[in-house]
């Protein structure tokens, strides 16, 4: 990864926009062509995600291009988009991810190349991202499936791999963690550091409905959805649905100390929801910025374990490893892994803790659990 001076255009842009551009200081300058407008606004993806909450003005020049420049924020990738008269509108200039259960502009301000190496593409061995479409019966509809092989899988025909089922957080898709979290750069590089054995990574959607089942609108918000208390759908869609055609389609290991599963935010609540329940099937859960399982007071661990956490000591030798990640820099998801913490001590319930400072609830937090997690994954 070079290392720029001045300002630049950012790495999410399309190819050839000049804005955004990213300044030496770590601030952001905006550019929009809407002469017909009377207002616009420049909108960070809100909540705790290193750029801000509040929108921002931008200030027209005679032409009738607007621009302005957001205060330096944390490195990471950011979701924003702008306000023109009160429509949200995304940003030509910007790529498109998706988040807030819609397609968003997205920003990655740049970390020191020496420590963001881990999630750059790198002279080792990659591996391949893989669609896999597939039919449910859990919802009756078909289902997409992104499916990491790690390098060598396609050559070794004889090998089998364990299996990590990772999942996406909240008004998310199964594309942002090849996309917005860099996974398979992630793998790559620690699988040719060798701090992380080769592996299968599985992504699925959270969003899963019963058969004739709607799904409810998008809701276009200036901060992250809170995700209501998760039904049971996505949850034995992934034990009756996606784990036999995974294990039917791909060359892996299936016994339970070979699979693996965690999620970032929501994306957690569908981890612990379902592994805890079918421990019979994981032996590794990893909750990356965990927010509660249900109502915001109820942090619910223990509780929605019901059965398997009665007998500590029973669940302590059945479940090898339990792992928590958060930023400092992400309050509120950060004081609920503390307070999960304290639940576990007092159960008696072994875990393990990991965190990263400053970083708030976005990307950067959770390509950083993701590097951590994996190391442990399958020795």
């Amino acid at each position: 990864m070079t290392v720029r001076t001045g300002s630049y255009p950012a790495s999410t842009n399309v190819r050839g926009a000049p804005y955004p551009r990213i300044n030496p200081d770590g601030s952001i300058t905006f550019l929009i062509n809407a002469p017909g407008a009377s207002r616009v606004q420049v909108q960070p993806g809100g909540m705790d995600n290193g750029l801000g909450a509040e929108p921002r003005d931008l200030v027209r020049d005679a032409e009738g291009v607007w621009t302005g420049t957001i205060p330096p924020g944390v490195p990471g990738f950011h979701y924003y988009w702008f306000v023109v008269d009160g429509l949200v509108v995304n940003d030509p200039g910007s790529e498109t991810f998706f988040g807030y259960n819609r397609q968003t502009s997205g920003v990655e301000l740049p970390e020191d190349p020496k420590v963001a190496a881990y999630y750059q593409p790198q002279d080792v061995p990659h591996g391949d991202v893989r669609i896999r479409w597939y039919w449910a019966n859990t919802t009756k509809t078909w289902r997409r499936a992104l499916v990491y092989t790690p390098p060598g899988y396609d050559t070794d025909v004889d090998r089998r791999y364990a299996v990590l089922y990772l999942q996406h957080g909240g008004g998310e898709d199964e594309r942002g963690w090849t996309t917005q979290g860099r996974m398979s750069f992630i793998m790559d590089n620690a699988i040719a550091a060798g701090r992380a054995v080769p592996m299968i990574v599985v992504m699925e959607c959270n969003y899963a409905y019963e058969p004739g089942q709607s799904a409810p609108p998008p809701v276009v918000s200036t901060v992250r959805s809170r995700p209501p208390r998760l039904s049971q759908t996505v949850s034995r869609l992934i034990v009756d649905d996606l784990i036999p055609m995974v294990d039917g389609s791909f060359r892996t290991l299936t016994d339970r100390a070979q699979r693996a599963m965690a999620g970032l935010s929501m994306g957690s609540c569908v981890a612990l929801q379902t592994a805890l329940h079918n421990l019979d099937l994981f032996d590794t859960i990893g909750v990356f910025s965990g927010p509660p399982l249900g109502d915001e007071d109820d942090i619910g661990l223990v509780a929605a374990a019901g059965g398997p956490m009665d007998d500590t000591e029973a669940f302590n030798a059945r479940l090898r490893l339990l792992w928590f990640g958060a930023g400092t820099g992400e309050p509120r998801e950060w004081g609920i892994t503390q307070r999960r913490r304290a639940e576990l001590d007092r159960a008696g319930i072994r875990y393990t803790y990991w965190e990263t400072p400053d970083v708030s609830h976005e990307w950067l937090t959770w390509r950083r659990c993701l590097n951590e997690f994996v190391t442990l994954l399958f020795h």
